[in-house]
């Protein structure tokens, strides 16, 4: 599919078939799509543990559920456990970063060099954050985020179904072995979906000019119908929910899996 595409095809799926294989080469893709993601001081904070499901004892995957999740984790036949690992840059002190120095990422017109790392990136900016689990946390799970984001598109474009939740994290930690300085971000269950594409349609989102200002806040970035237009006709903005039948749909969808309505 093409980007914008993938983009609007993208919803939070929570119906899978349980017992479709995913493809070993798929999961792969969405790995090596998170693991191109852009990442401050290069620090490379993501860390993933796949899991499948149809391998987890019983008691392991009911109290790795949430009141939240159950059902999504119940289902779902392939689960990515994502961490940051706060332990990435302290162990490296700069060297990816230095890595960057000498691909030409970071150029000398921009004052890079090994030495700016040594002298003064790794002391002023890096150690301290690293001695600051509190500082470290917050880059580490954004920067986690924008590669989980990459993940979920690589998994729709590979016609699959994903959606990000919620985990017992001491749960997690027993069964799979996670060192102590991993912090817990989110699993993303991945499957083919049980539901149409569609699932319902694209989900409600606040108005455009009361999310994104232009100049200061309280100015609105006016948007332009016209690019509106183009984006539907391109895909990435699609039919809202809820579209025609979608509870029936879920009617369905419940008495094939013997869910509640």
């Amino acid at each position: 599919m093409e980007f914008k595409q993938v983009v609007g095809r993208r919803r939070s799926i929570r119906f899978f078939e349980p017992d479709k294989q995913v493809e070993r080469e798929k999961i792969q893709t969405i790995l090596e799509a998170a693991r191109l993601a852009s990442c401050a001081v290069n620090a490379q904070w993501l860390r993933a543990i796949v899991v499948e499901r149809a391998k987890l004892p019983r008691e392991t995957l009911d109290t790795l559920k949430t009141p939240v999740s159950a059902n999504n984790l119940e289902f779902a036949p392939v689960h990515i456990y994502f961490y940051a690992d706060l332990g990435a840059v302290p162990r490296t002190r700069g060297a990816t970063l230095k890595e960057l120095v000498d691909v030409g990422a970071l150029a000398p017109s921009h004052g890079w060099s090994h030495k700016f790392v040594d002298e003064f990136v790794w002391p002023q900016i890096l150690e301290p954050m690293s001695k600051n689990p509190a500082m470290a946390s917050v880059g580490a799970v954004t920067d986690c985020g924008v590669a989980m984001s990459q993940a979920m598109l690589a998994a729709f474009d590979e016609g699959l179904g994903a959606c990000f939740s919620a985990f017992n994290p001491g749960v997690a930690k027993q069964a799979f072995g996670v060192p102590d300085d991993w912090i817990p971000v989110y699993v993303m269950l991945v499957g083919y979906p049980a539901e149409s594409w569609e699932a319902g349609g694209q989900r409600p989102r606040p108005p455009f000019e009361e999310l994104y200002f232009e100049g200061e806040y309280g100015t609105p970035f006016k948007r332009d119908e016209k690019v509106v237009k183009r984006l539907k006709d391109e895909g990435m903005i699609q039919a809202p929910a809820p579209l025609p039948g979608r509870q029936e749909e879920i009617r369905k969808l419940a008495e094939r899996f013997g869910l509640p309505l």
